[in-house]
């Protein structure tokens, strides 16, 4: 028998409100999948997001959040970190439930992502909060590390070669 490969689009995963879903609700879109953390020095990161979601959004990519307290720098609950990412930086893109990015609890779409090769040629551990995957829609993964920002060139550069014209 042989086993079936799942996709990361099929990895369960789980809203804020804690309802199981999965990335197969975006199949056919371009996904930036992002570890955001709230009271990290790297949250203006999140303006960035916001806009390459407006800028892209109609053409196909979909911007992601999981909350991770992996590195002590995430609220309490999930309802404080919904309130800041609205209040604070206007984010109408979806955040998720929190997850572990790294070790042995660690959520399995993470697992999957970490064995990608970086900007900076490693795979492996997510080195801090907002390390960025682009999961393109025929599911090839390009990830970028922490310090390279949303607006990157790199990172817009592969954007748009991974959506229609």
């Amino acid at each position: 028998m042989v086993a079936s490969t799942m996709s990361l689009r099929d990895i369960p995963i789980k809203t804020m409100e804690g309802t199981e879903t999965s990335l197969s609700e975006f199949d056919g879109k371009a996904l930036l999948i992002v570890n955001v953390a709230s009271r990290c020095g790297l949250a203006p990161q999140y303006e960035k997001l916001e806009k390459l979601q407006r800028q892209y959004g109609e053409r196909g990519l979909q911007v992601i959040g999981f909350p991770s307290n992996q590195f002590l720098q995430e609220l309490r609950s999930n309802d404080a970190v919904k309130e800041y990412c609205s209040t604070t930086w206007g984010i109408t893109f979806p955040i998720f439930d929190r997850v572990r990015v790294n070790g042995h609890r660690e959520h399995p779409l993470y697992t999957e992502l970490k064995k990608t090769i970086g900007d900076d040629g490693k795979a492996g551990k997510v080195q801090w909060n907002f390390e960025k995957f682009l999961v393109t829609p025929s599911d090839e993964v390009i990830r970028f590390r922490p310090h390279t920002l949303p607006d990157d060139p790199k990172v817009v550069a592969a954007i748009e070669q991974s959506l229609p014209a």
